[in-house]
Formats: C-alpha cells, sequence, structure tokens
C-alpha cells in the first residue's frame, strides 16, 4: 500500500498539483506573437462572430472539457468541499488526457445551491465542448443534470450516474450471454439507490430489464409500497409492491445482484440463496459488498464483477467517460443522449468477444484473455476502446441527429487508431512483460531513500523481488523514518554474508591474473557493488541495478570485471529509450564508447536493435552521420557507411540503412524522392550515433529542450543484465529501470 507521505509528495513535488497548460503553436518570435495576440487574433475573432460554429474551427473547445464539482460527494470521502475535491478533479482531466487526448479545466464551485452550479456551467458553454460534472451528491446531482441537458446545447454527463452504469452494462450483457438467460427475464436487486445505482437500473431498463423485475434498497432496506416513507421523485420511480423488505429478502432467487453501497452488506448465505449462475456485481470502493473470494466460495457457478483491479472483471470508470467524450466532441455533439450510452455499452460488450492483442494481455501479466466468466469487458489500458467506443458514440449521435459536424466513421475510426500511440504504452508493455515472471533485483545502495521507495513500488507492483545491500538496522531506521514499508523486501549485509568467502575467492580465481590478490579480493567484495555482481555471477540473483550515489564507471567496471560480455562481442554499449508523446525511438551509444569502429557500432545496431524487438518495437535503424549516402566523403561518415554494410551482412533481414543526416532519418518523404534506393521507407526509430560525443549530447538535448523522456541507461552487451542508474533519477525512473531489469533477464 502506498503512505499517506508517498502521497502528498506526488502531488507537491515538483510542479505543485497534477497539470498544467502548454501551447499548441509556437510563441517565440514576435511574428508568433502578433498572430498569437494582437493584431492577429482579431481575424478569427470576426470569423466566430460571423458564424458561432467556427469557435470549433479556430479555438480549443471541440477538445475542452470542464470537470466540474462542489465536493459534496468526494469519492469515499463524503462532503468535504469544493477545495479539498480539487485533487480528485485535477486526476479526472489527467485520465481525460492519458486515454482519449482531450483537454480538461477543474472548475470547482464554492456552493451547495443547485441552481448556483447550473448558473455556472450554462455561462461556460462558450468556453467548453463538454461538461463533466463529477462528485455531486443525490439528489441534487439529477436535477443539476437533468436541467442543464434541457437548457444547453454541448454535451453534459454525470460520471457518477453513468459511468458504472455503462460499463456494468456491458459486463451485464455478456454474462447473460454466457449463463444463457434472457434480459427481459431475469430478476435483479439493487443495493444503493444514490445516483450511480437509479441510473444503472435506468440503463439495464433501456437493454431490456424490465422495469418489475427489479428491487431497489436503500439505507433503510427495500423500497417497497407502504414503507412510510416520503421518496423523491428519482427513487419514487423504483418504488415497488414487494413482500421483500430486506436485502436477504430480496436476494432469494434473484438472477444479478448489483451493489453501489457499501462493504459487508452481503453475506455468503445471500448468495447461496441466489438464482443458478448468479451475477454480482458487486462495486462499492475500495471494499465491495462481498469479497471475490467469499462469494465464489459461496456459489462456485457465479459470475462477479468488483471495482478492484486485483480481481476478473473490473468496473472502472475510465472505460467509459474518456471515450465518450471523445466520440461526442469530435461530431460536435449537443448531448449525450440514451443511444450514445447504449452504443457504448454494446461496443464495450462487442469488444470483449473480439481476440485479445497479446499486448494487452502482458499488460495485465497473462499470456492470453478469453471471453468468459472472467473476462467480461475489455481492460481499461486496451488502445482498442478508443477506437471502438468512440466510433460507436460518434455514429449514434449522428444517427440520432444530435452531431453537428458528421464524419466519416471509417477515416475517423483510422483518425482515433493515430490519436494515443505506441509512446505512451512503452513501459506498460515492458512492467506487464515483468510481471508475468518477477525476478530477484539487486540494489547495492540499499540505504538511498529514493532505492527504498523504489523497492517498494517494485513489490507492491509485483515486478520483481528486491535486495537490498547494507547493514539491516540501518536500512530499517530510515525505511522507518521516511515511513516506507519493507514488506517482501530482503536486506543483506555483505560483510556479515556468509557467502563472502565464496564470492571473494571467486573473484580471486577471476582476477588473479589482473594483478588481483586474494587479500584485496576480499576487500572488493565487501564493497557493495562487487557484493552484488558477484551474486549476479553466482546465480543468487538475477539483475543488479546501482549508480544513484556513485559515478557511472564505477558500477560498469565491476560488471565487465566479473560477468564479462555476450559471446561474440567485443563492447558493451548503453542506449536511451526517448519517448515522445505517441512514438518512441532508441538512441545508441550514448553512454560508454568514446570512438566506436564500424565493427563496434555494427554490434551497437544489431544491441539496440534486440532491445526494440524486446519492447514490441519493429526496429527502423539510421547510421547517422553529417553526410548523406557518401555526400561527403570523411573518414567519420565512411565508418558509418561501413557499420551499415556490417549490419547488413550479418543480419539480411533487418531494416537499416546509412550513412545519413538525421533529418534525412526523420523524413521518409525526403528518403523517397532523393534516395529511393533505400530500405528506409518509414522514420527511423532506432539512432546510432558516430561517437559519444553525438550520442550524448543528442539524447541530453532531446530530453531537455525537446520535452521527450528518457528511459535509461539501458546497458546493452553485458552476458548477465546489469544496469547503471544515474545520480538525477526519481523513484519512478528506477523502478521503470527495475522493469527493464527483470525483462532483460527473461531473454
Amino acid at each position: 500500500m502506498i503512505t499517506k507521505q508517498q502521497a502528498l509528495d506526488y502531488h507537491y513535488k515538483g510542479r505543485r498539483g497534477k497539470i498544467e497548460v502548454s501551447p499548441t503553436k509556437p510563441c517565440r518570435t514576435q511574428l508568433d506573437l502578433s498572430l498569437a495576440y494582437t493584431p492577429g487574433v482579431a481575424e478569427p475573432c470576426m470569423e466566430i462572430a460571423r458564424n458561432p460554429g467556427d469557435v470549433y474551427k479556430y479555438t480549443a473547445k471541440g477538445n475542452l472539457v470542464a470537470v466540474v464539482s462542489n465536493g459534496t460527494a468526494v469519492l469515499g470521502l463524503g462532503n468535504i468541499g469544493a477545495a479539498a475535491g480539487k485533487p480528485v478533479m485535477e486526476g479526472k482531466g489527467i485520465l481525460f488526457k492519458r486515454f482519449a487526448d482531450i483537454d480538461v479545466f477543474d472548475i470547482e464551485l464554492d456552493t451547495e445551491d443547485p441552481d448556483e452550479i447550473i448558473k455556472v456551467c450554462q455561462l461556460l458553454e462558450p468556453t467548453f465542448g463538454g461538461i463533466n460534472l463529477e462528485d455531486i451528491k443525490g439528489p441534487e446531482c439529477f436535477y443539476i443534470e437533468e436541467t442543464l441537458r434541457k437548457t444547453m446545447n454541448i454535451p453534459v454527463f454525470h460520471d457518477d450516474q453513468h459511468g458504472t452504469a455503462i460499463i456494468s452494462a456491458a459486463a451485464l450483457l455478456n454474462a447473460l450471454e454466457i449463463v444463457d438467460k434472457d434480459i427481459d427475464k431475469i430478476r435483479v436487486v439493487f443495493s444503493g439507490a444514490g445516483a450511480a445505482g437509479i441510473a444503472c437500473a435506468k440503463l439495464y431498463c433501456s437493454l431490456g430489464v424490465h422495469h418489475d423485475n427489479i428491487l431497489m434498497i436503500d439505507s433503510k432496506g427495500v423500497m417497497y409500497e407502504g414503507r412510510g416513507d416520503k421518496f423523491n421523485k428519482y427513487k419514487q420511480e423504483f418504488v415497488r409492491k414487494s413482500d421483500c423488505h430486506t436485502l436477504a429478502d430480496a436476494m432469494k432467487d434473484a438472477d444479478v445482484f448489483v451493489g453501489v453501497s457499501v462493504k459487508d452488506t452481503v453475506t455468503k448465505d445471500m448468495v447461496k440463496s441466489m438464482a443458478k449462475d448468479p451475477i454480482i456485481f458487486a462495486m462499492a470502493n475500495p471494499d465491495p459488498e462481498i469479497t471475490y473470494p467469499d462469494a465464489m466460495d459461496a456459489r462456485p457457478d457465479a459470475i462477479m464483477a468488483t471495482g478492484r483491479s486485483d480481481y476478473p472483471n473490473q468496473v472502472n470508470n475510465v472505460l467509459g467517460f474518456p471515450f465518450i467524450f471523445r466520440g461526442a466532441l469530435d461530431v460536435h455533439a449537443t448531448a449525450i443522449n440514451e443511444e450514445m450510452k447504449v452504443a457504448a455499452v454494446k461496443a464495450l460488450a462487442t469488444l470483449a468477444k473480439q481476440e485479445v492483442p497479446e499486448q494487452v494481455a502482458k499488460a495485465y501479466g497473462v499470456d492470453h484473455f478469453n471471453f468468459g466468466r472472467e473476462y467480461l469487458i475489455p481492460k481499461p489500458f486496451d488502445p482498442r476502446i478508443l477506437v471502438w467506443e468512440s466510433a460507436a458514440v460518434a455514429q449514434a449521435a449522428m444517427d440520432t441527429g444530435v452531431a453537428q459536424e458528421p464524419v466519416d466513421i471509417e477515416e475517423y475510426k483510422q483518425e482515433l487508431a493515430n490519436r494515443i500511440g505506441q509512446g505512451r504504452n512503452l513501459m506498460r508493455v515492458i512492467t506487464a512483460k515483468a510481471k508475468r515472471d518477477p525476478k530477484r533485483i539487486v540494489f547495492p545502495e540499499g540505504d538511498s531513500t529514493r532505492i527504498l521507495r523504489a523497492a517498494h513500488i517494485v513489490v507492491h507492483e509485483g515486478i520483481g523481488n528486491p535486495v537490498l545491500l547494507g547493514e539491516p538496522k540501518a536500512v530499517s531506521r530510515l525505511a522507518a523514518e521516511f515511513q516506507i514499508d519493507l514488506d517482501g523486501i530482503e536486506i543483506v549485509d555483505p560483510s556479515a554474508s556468509d557467502k563472502l568467502e565464496t564470492y571473494a575467492q571467486c573473484l580471486y580465481e577471476k582476477r588473479r591474473r589482473k594483478g588481483l590478490t586474494l587479500g584485496k579480493a576480499r576487500q572488493l567484495t565487501e564493497d557493495r557493488t562487487y557484493f552484488g555482481i558477484m551474486m549476479l555471477e553466482q546465480g543468487d540473483c538475477d539483475a543488479v541495478l546501482s549508480g544513484v550515489t556513485s559515478d557511472y564507471p564505477y558500477t560498469i567496471r565491476p560488471a565487465l570485471q566479473i560477468i564479462g560480455l555476450n559471446p561474440g562481442i567485443s563492447t558493451v554499449s548503453g542506449l536511451f529509450a526517448m519517448i515522445k508523446k505517441d512514438k518512441v525511438y532508441l538512441f545508441a551509444d550514448t553512454t560508454v564508447n568514446v570512438n566506436p569502429t564500424a565493427e563496434q557500432l555494427a554490434e551497437i545496431a544489431i544491441g539496440a536493435a534486440n532491445v526494440a524487438q524486446a519492447f514490441n518495437i519493429q526496429p527502423r535503424i539510421a547510421m547517422l552521420s553529417f553526410s548523406n549516402f557518401g555526400s561527403a566523403r570523411m573518414p567519420e561518415s565512411v565508418k558509418m557507411a561501413r557499420a551499415t554494410e556490417i549490419v547488413k551482412q550479418k543480419e539480411p533481414d533487418l531494416i537499416i540503412d546509412g550513412e545519413m543526416q538525421a533529418g534525412t532519418a526523420l523524413m521518409p518523404d525526403l528518403i523517397e524522392k532523393y534516395f529511393p534506393f533505400s530500405k528506409l521507407r518509414e522514420e527511423a526509430n532506432v539512432f546510432i550515433f558516430p561517437d559519444l560525443n553525438a550520442g550524448n549530447i543528442a539524447y541530453t538535448l532531446a530530453q531537455r529542450m525537446g520535452g521527450l523522456e528518457a528511459i535509461g541507461p539501458i546497458l546493452v552487451g553485458l552476458s548477465k543484465p546489469v544496469h547503471v542508474l544515474h545520480r538525477v533519477m526519481d523513484v519512478n525512473e528506477i523502478v521503470d529501470m527495475a522493469a527493464i531489469a527483470v525483462v532483460d533477464s527473461h531473454n
């Protein structure tokens, strides 16, 4: 579990909060300024004044959603107020951006008057393409959304109601198909009569559940006629004539249980009383109405979904709202209507029955997913959801006449597929591979707080099994001071280890003809970096990560001395994975070889290609120079051309060419026009630099000035996984390197 301090640090450190506004146009010159503001800005203003619909053409409105809340029903925290709810709304903005590339302003309103919230939203219509209402308590939330949908010409969507409804409805359709039950004949029991419960019930009825076959339970029991309460108009719709007065009564012979209430409201006996093949959606968060193990123990024939990610069939709202808004925004929809919600349901249900790509399964640490009792709905990180769901919503908007800007649906699907590419998915793929077979990772710098935090995450995420080197009491004191849980983390003191003499003897035998005495070997082995690499050499661990408190050579030197290079390899090299929004580039060599020979460059290129393939990237290699295919015959360019030929001879199936300029490698149109003989028909994604100067400078500039995220350095060529951490790495970067090291050990 994460600690309070970790959560606070995440939001506090660096730039405060979780979001920022970034310009999409250059503003570097006087001309840029004149175009962005006065006088140039007058032109789009006048166009919009003449044709209000052009606001979508000349501004960001068409990709901008307001997340509006008053903080009266935040997560499981209740009425904590508008300001206290702001971190949640910022988080919602991150999900919009991450999953559907939608920009968000979060707007927290300091009022509990629903009419004031309505008025503010109405006044904001010129600014936003859509309104996402969030964490507003019921029954006010119903009234607010109902009024805004009637009075506004942009989509308004209360995710607390409709998100859970849409995702669970998709799961319901598929569960019913598996158990072969007709939707119009099932009996459904709801625990929870708030926003989510009522929205679920309404949507289920739209899909075919018979209205009279629903029993709804609120905090006072079954909502039945004659109970003596005065129900609000939203609850009144689901008040029934019934002899059932308790949840236990209601669940007897029920086909479906839907929980949107609180934990531990359902017992095993209640589950046992349900009909054959019961469907149980226990969606209270973070703890369900009944746990997955208890429900399945009571009824092995049950199909179950929860809100948790650690059990099958997670009902996660992120499967809905980003993609629904994406489809609505892209056709300039005036509303999100019932047909659009049903389209989202059916898209998710249908997608779950398709063959699941291997990369999606790997992202969740399994070999494959098959449609069935434990896979009713797609996983949130399935990139196909963006295409399937958003396109279905857009099509429904067009079919029902609420789309102001119709699209060619097939062209739109292709646009969606290109919107969020592989760049954002790289570490997900690597982490998923690591989780499939976690390995034992040694961190020699066990007394670093960053290493301690990273090790905790590595255990918590199931990436690997960390071993920290250091004096156990000192490490434990440090962990206690910074509230870091050491559960699952092993601590080894090299100086007190019973392996010390064995490792020293082994090191001596390896280096005795290199001037190393046995006494010096014993001394070196007590050094934690040497000890860690000796553990790797002796098979007592699977990977070593070191360097956050030492210089680069301090880690790589003992690695070369002890484990050496792969057979047939003459040099070790280092590369960085450079991540742009939707692309991944590999830069090599960036850390080791000052002036490699053509033969060494060929090795570096092949090694980088192997890394790309391990990351599920098809390598397209550019051997870089200041020259294009012999345009400047100098020793430096000839070296790159020679290296290219060596690679082609050794690995004829690789897509590689050179020597070429970096600009050429990034411009396939230029290659096609001037160099039609080249094998490189698409933009290169693996760049091999002629020397360390070029490689190191290029990756640093791309990171610091270009804003690309750098993952690495990844060492290539060593016979066993050793990777160097650098001094300025943050905790998340160390965790990334741990995942890379585990995947390296698999190979």
